[in-house]
């Protein structure tokens, strides 16, 4: 079996971290824990066995969102990163923070009991205009003062001033 490697981290760049294998039973999970952990309608997570997880940079700060179940996230931008349950032999990478997350393509769905109605019909809603595309002057100011780490490995990070 061949290894695939994937890298990833926080918004910010103080968290990064690697993949020695390629994640097994990408999932999205509409669970409420899942909604109100990355403030959105589902979480995408890749789990992968803990020995194939490593943090390259930083350090994960974690809520217990149960008494069996904790959440990493990164203290500095509160990145969400993480799910897991310390007891079990894998993690859950969430795919929005990994480096190419075309590479990890939802297999499955739990915790539809959660689902917000309206998930369905997103196929449906318009959705092929580039960011700001009217309004070429906040896209601008937005690009040129980007603070978030780039979706690749740095060795300085962040950029002195």
């Amino acid at each position: 079996m061949q290894t695939h490697v994937l890298t990833g981290g926080c918004q910010c760049g103080a968290i990064r971290y690697a993949l020695d294998q390629q994640p097994q039973n990408v999932h999205v999970c509409h669970c409420r824990m899942c909604q109100k952990a990355v403030g959105g309608p589902f979480a995408i997570i890749c789990p992968v066995v803990k020995s194939a997880f490593r943090v390259t940079r930083g350090t994960v700060s974690y809520f217990h969102s149960s008494d069996i179940a904790r959440r990493g996230y990164c203290r500095d931008c509160g990145t969400p990163l993480i799910f897991d349950y310390p007891d079990a032999e894998d993690v859950g990478i969430l795919v929005g923070t990994l480096d190419e997350p075309d590479r990890a393509p939802p297999e499955n769905q739990y915790g539809n009991e959660s689902r917000v109605a309206w998930y369905a019909g997103l196929i449906q809603v318009p959705g092929d205009r580039p960011t700001y595309a009217d309004n070429a002057e906040m896209l601008h100011r937005i690009s040129s003062t980007n603070h978030q780490h780039p979706d690749h490995e740095t060795i300085n990070w962040p950029p002195a001033d």
